[in-house]
């Protein structure tokens, strides 16, 4: 892919960029809660069954010490094999070390500083060069910190490279990862665009709670000269001017999109459920995270690194009484239906109507912007309005028809999609068994009429 000659020159925000800072990792954080009770339930790659004859009748079996984390086992009384949660077997650093070398180098360092960068996030120091077989300890604090030091200077006495983890080691990640990090055929033309430094820029808001909202300034650039997306450059600059000219006050003083209870009319609309990518991301990454609260950021920093399509996450959107009264009355969206709006636990918004939140992932791709919500247990959710919210406000904030739009919702296993156009506007005067036909499925489905949730 050509990069464009004159390409406007991104401006930089006075915000973090790149890699995020972090500590050294404590012991705790790799051995996790053992015996906790709660374990069981966090099977990723087995659907809590056993991967070897999908019994569900398995007990822990003790640990494994590996070379720096600490993996459960499970055996099963129906095989009497052991397994354990994680699906990549044969490493001897843990997976989310593996996930975080892979991602900084898709940042568009090079292999050596993704090392170093490595090396210093999880005080790793030369000693483990040496044995790579062997089961070490890792270093942790301002002794490793110390040890970093000295294998820079090259002084540790094994005459290796002075880092732990070595190049060659991560060249060979991203190789076998590839199928999975499709921004990698990308990287190349993003070195160009942006420094490493400046690829992804983040900031932290204050929004009642944290949210950590990333954008990746070369994938958006790159998107853009696809024929398709070419008329998405209001989008680009509505994820620019996050960092400067966000009303941080209508996220204090309005009502969370997502504690509306006031529901839309489903008539005319269709829920599609698929296999999608996102569903090999999340499994993919979700299997090094041991705390449930942490997989939204998980997920989400993998995807904004490595997915070549996820441009930006949580995007903060807010819409006012004013749009909503433009959309109804202007464009002929059934949006409240004069019944006004009723949020969780029977409280009506009464008089100035502010709804905010925030996009958990936004992609670009197929010719439309995509708005996607992670949700556990995806079958059991059906967040229709929350995302339908989500969509108009960021219609309405970039300028952008609706119609570009698609929503979805997914899991590890699942993934629902719609469109926010087919649940605001309606076809008064249709053929009464309406039918279309999906290609990506080739069925032909009909089109319900009445208000029900209709899932192909």
């Amino acid at each position: 892919m050509p990069i464009l000659k004159g390409l406007l020159k991104l401006p930089t925000a006075e915000v973090e960029h790149g890699v995020e800072p972090q500590g050294p990792v404590s012991a705790s954080q790799h051995e996790g809660n053992v015996g906790s009770g709660a374990e069981e339930r966090q099977l990723r790659h087995g659907e809590d069954f056993c991967p070897y004859c999908n019994s569900k009748n398995f007990v822990k079996r003790g640990m494994r010490k590996k070379k720096l984390e600490v993996v459960q086992l499970y055996l099963c009384r129906n095989c009497n094999r052991t397994f354990t949660a994680q699906f990549i077997k044969g490493k001897h650093y843990p997976t989310k070390l593996i996930i975080d070398a892979i991602s900084i180098y898709n940042l568009g360092y090079s292999l050596e500083e993704t090392a170093r960068l490595i090396n210093q996030r999880y005080g790793l120091s030369a000693a483990e060069v040496a044995r790579p077989d062997a089961e070490v300890e890792p270093t942790f604090g301002n002794q490793g910190q110390r040890d970093d030091q000295r294998s820079a200077q090259g002084n540790v006495g094994t005459g290796t490279l002075g880092t732990g983890l070595r190049p060659s080691t991560i060249n060979g990640w991203y190789e076998e990862y590839a199928p999975l990090c499709r921004y990698s055929r990308l990287r190349q033309f993003g070195t160009k665009i942006c420094k490493p430094e400046d690829t992804v820029s983040s900031i932290t808001l204050a929004h009642r709670q944290l949210y950590r909202y990333r954008y990746h300034r070369a994938k958006m650039a790159l998107s853009l000269q696809d024929f398709k997306h070419r008329q998405f450059e209001p989008l680009r600059e509505y994820l620019e001017a996050v960092f400067t000219e966000t009303p941080h006050q209508y996220f204090q003083e309005g009502h969370r999109m997502s504690e509306v209870k006031t529901k839309f009319n489903k008539a005319q609309m269709i829920v599609r459920a698929k296999k999608n990518y996102a569903n090999r991301l999340a499994e993919f990454v979700l299997q090094a995270v041991k705390d449930n609260k942490q997989r939204h950021e998980a997920l989400q920093k993998f995807m904004i690194a490595n997915d070549s399509v996820t441009v930006a996450t949580e995007v903060p959107v807010y819409i006012r009484k004013e749009d909503i009264e433009h959309m109804e009355n202007v464009l002929n969206f059934t949006v409240l239906d004069g019944d006004g709006l009723e949020l969780k636990g029977g409280v009506r918004a009464e008089g100035r109507i502010l709804l905010t939140g925030h996009i958990d992932i936004v992609q670009v791709r197929n010719g439309q912007i995509h708005i996607l919500d992670y949700k556990p247990n995806a079958t059991k959710e059906k967040p229709i309005e929350q995302l339908t919210w989500y969509a108009l406000a960021l219609s309405r904030l970039t300028g952008l028809r609706l119609y570009e739009f698609k929503c979805a919702w997914f899991d590890e296993k699942d993934y629902f999609e719609f469109y926010p156009l087919h649940v605001v506007k309606k076809i008064s005067h249709r053929l009464k068994n309406k039918k279309v036909y999906l290609k990506s499925h080739g069925t032909t489905v009909e089109v319900p009429n009445e208000n029900i949730i209709k899932v192909v």
